[in-house]
């Protein structure tokens, strides 16, 4: 079995947390609960959260799939360099950001799984990860080669070139005949 990536995991459960504390903040907010200032901080770090984890990040081995849209994000992400490509920041980040949503009922949720992205992301950067961007391959213009063949005209079993050839006027003689004996 292959190494666990652990970053593909953390990004997962982050970027749900961000959803879930997004939607208890503005529950909070609507419902005028006690405390609201608490769910007007929940939307705003929610919407961060999910902002920095929408891109996900290249894997190490295998293919790496990215979200619909993620590529203007992923230069968003980028551009912030060490601060973003870091899972210690991004741990302690997610750590610090879940704390004031604790204060309140309807964003403690998102502050549990904030607090459990951040340990995973705290796993991941323990064993070596860092964040690696999705960018698009560039495509290389290049003639094929005269040495380049062209492919097969017909499916295989592909049998020698001068058996290959059909007589038109012979019907009997057009058709294919086997030159390798079948078990009988």
């Amino acid at each position: 079995m292959g190494k666990i990536e652990w970053a593909m995991w953390a990004n997962e459960q982050a970027l749900a947390s961000g959803l879930i504390l997004l939607t208890g903040g503005i529950v909070g907010v609507a419902g005028q609960f006690r405390g609201w200032q608490f769910a007007a901080y929940a939307i705003a770090a929610g919407a961060f959260v999910c902002l920095l984890e929408y891109p996900r990040s290249k894997r190490t081995k295998g293919t790496s799939v990215e979200r619909t849209g993620q590529y203007c994000f992923t230069v968003c992400v980028k551009s912030f360099g060490p601060l973003t490509r870091n899972y210690y920041v991004r741990a302690f980040l997610h750590a610090a950001l879940s704390v004031p949503a604790g204060f309140l009922l309807a964003t403690v949720l998102g502050c549990v799984c904030l607090g459990i992205a951040s340990i995973i992301y705290l796993a991941a950067a323990i064993r070596g990860e860092h964040w690696e961007p999705i960018l698009p391959k560039k495509e290389m213009a290049r003639k094929p080669d005269d040495s380049m063949k062209n492919p097969p005209q017909n499916p295989p079993p592909r049998p020698p070139p001068e058996t290959r050839r059909k007589r038109v006027d012979d019907l009997e003689g057009a058709a294919y005949d086997n030159p390798i004996p079948v078990g009988e």
